[in-house]
């Protein structure tokens, strides 16, 4: 029987052991290091830096009054309670949907709604970049899952025609992408993507969890910029990001949401969210639609354009290639006061190791102007 320690030595060998690394301050975009040094965060997805608005804490802190710490139960027995309805009721609105169902986490929104709504029957296909959940979820469905290289109109194209050919009787074809991808941060060509699966008879799910609260008007997301949110059948996304807390949720049809309720494992069988953080989370979907959410998008794009022109989201990855190299940059770069993690397989495929670079609202323009300069001096030094 092979041993843990083992496993660990070949994970190391290739350069892909990971480790946690403790913060000794609340989430911001200067963070305390354990040797007491202070570096620039640019490795957070709070891009609204609503993580540790004080406003947002002292709404916590009235909500923990008002509602408790703990929901008791699961949302079916008796963990239903004020704040969850009045969350989902409220986003709904905001994303111009029917129904809204929230989850633990983004990861138990894909797990549980994908398996759900496909099953042996049914056909998935989805982009080679989509997301850890999204094909997690995949994979548990039993569905016949295929991939279509990423952003490959013409071979989405090709995939819909074949599984179209073969499902049989109510069977069901789900298309599924990211809005932005986490890793690259490029968007999904939305308008080709409703064409293909309007042609098909398919149903089309977007992970909106990197584009929500930034992107389009109220910060509604990338299927609101692109004018195709009435035709996205599942919206997907969390409260982890731009929202500052954590959560996801599914925006749908009230008979998808329904059908959802009755069949998504990681819905019926968890213990529902604290009541007070989904009454926090609607206090942050207030800020985001409101006009001070307008001015956070505003000097989130400001930093975002300072700092690269071209970039299409608040992420701007620099691919290095191997992981050992993606490691040494990391390092040095930390040691010059700047938090940017390398990314390794399996989180991006081999032979591409990164640093992911992300940009929020709270970042100075000066904070942005050193990275450049330390990104300029760290390849002069390769």
């Amino acid at each position: 029987m092979r041993k843990p320690g083992e496993e660990l030595r070949d994970i190391e060998s290739e350069g892909l052991l990971r480790q946690l690394r403790p913060l000794n301050a609340p989430q911001s975009i200067r963070m305390k290091l354990p040797n007491g040094k202070v570096a620039l965060n640019f490795s957070s997805n709070d891009y609204l830096g609503l993580a540790n608005d004080p406003g947002l804490k002292e709404a916590f802190r009235e909500n923990i009054d008002k509602f408790g710490v703990g929901s008791g139960a699961s949302r079916l027995v008796c963990g239903t309670l004020a704040p969850h309805r009045d969350l989902e009721e409220q986003l709904a609105h905001l994303k111009n949907a029917e129904a809204a169902l929230t989850f633990s986490s983004g990861f138990a929104a894909a797990t549980g709604a994908i398996p759900a709504l496909c099953g042996k029957d049914d056909f998935i296909i989805l982009d080679k970049l989509c997301h850890a959940s999204l094909i997690d979820g995949a994979r548990l469905s039993g569905a016949t899952m295929r991939i279509f290289p990423h952003n490959n109109i013409p071979k989405l194209s090709d995939l819909l025609q074949w599984a179209d050919g073969k499902r049989t009787g109510n069977g069901r074809i789900l298309v599924m992408t990211e809005a932005v991808f986490s890793m690259d941060g490029d968007r999904a060509p939305l308008n080709d993507l409703v064409a293909l699966k309007s042609q098909y008879g398919a149903l089309l799910m977007v992970d909106e969890a990197h584009s929500f609260g930034i992107m389009g008007s109220a910060g509604r997301g990338l299927a609101t910029l692109e004018g195709v949110d009435d035709q996205v059948d599942v919206q997907m996304g969390t409260f982890s990001k731009a929202a500052g807390l954590a959560g996801g949720y599914i925006c749908a049809s009230r008979e998808m949401v329904d059908l959802l309720i009755n069949r998504a494992r990681s819905f019926i069988y968890s213990t529902a969210p604290p009541p007070a953080l989904a009454a926090t989370i609607g206090d942050s979907l207030r800020i985001i639609s409101d006009s001070l959410g307008d001015q956070l998008r505003k000097k989130l794009w400001e930093n975002i354009r300072l700092l690269d022109p071209s970039a299409e989201s608040a992420i701007v990855p620099s691919v290095i290639g191997e992981n050992e190299a993606a490691l040494t940059a990391s390092t040095r770069l930390l040691e010059s006061g700047f938090l940017i993690p390398a990314i390794r397989f399996p989180t991006v495929p081999r032979g591409t190791a990164r640093l992911r670079m992300t940009l929020s609202a709270g970042h100075h323009q000066g904070d942005i102007i050193e990275l450049k300069k330390a990104l300029a001096t760290d390849k002069d030094s390769v």
